[in-house]
């Protein structure tokens, strides 16, 4: 059974940085995965953040973060970052990442298509 667990999380200054991560067990990253990362805000639907494939490490991202956000795998720890940079308190939310099987990464996919997630880690970006 895959599991996933998010580290990273914690209070910054906007204009600040954090950086996510999300370790992946019951699964390798030589298997063809798509790892996504969502975000939750308080009064907004769950938004997908960025995906990676694990196949050959493609990414996407959202117009929100594009520029600013940056994902990436690290086979070895079957581990997914997400560099967060330039941080706003639009930013503020609690930040998820999920897996689904597959090896194209889709802009806007539904959380829906993603089969398991972690429990999630609060970002919290102050003015």
């Amino acid at each position: 059974e895959a599991q996933l667990a998010e580290s990273g999380g914690g209070v910054v200054q906007a204009g600040g940085s954090l950086r996510l991560s999300c370790v992946v067990s019951g699964f390798t990253f030589d298997e063809n995965w798509v790892i996504g990362w969502f975000r939750l805000a308080p009064g907004k639907e769950r938004e997908g953040v960025s995906e990676i494939a694990t196949y050959d490490g493609s990414t996407v991202y959202a117009d929100s973060v594009r520029g600013r956000f940056t994902i990436s795998s690290d086979h070895a720890k079957n581990t997914v970052y997400m560099q967060m940079n330039s941080l706003t308190p639009e930013d503020t939310a609690v930040y998820y990442c999920a897996a689904t099987f597959g090896t194209n990464v889709v802009v806007g996919r539904s959380e829906q298509e993603f089969d398991c997630w972690g429990q999630g880690t609060q970002v919290t970006v102050s003015s």
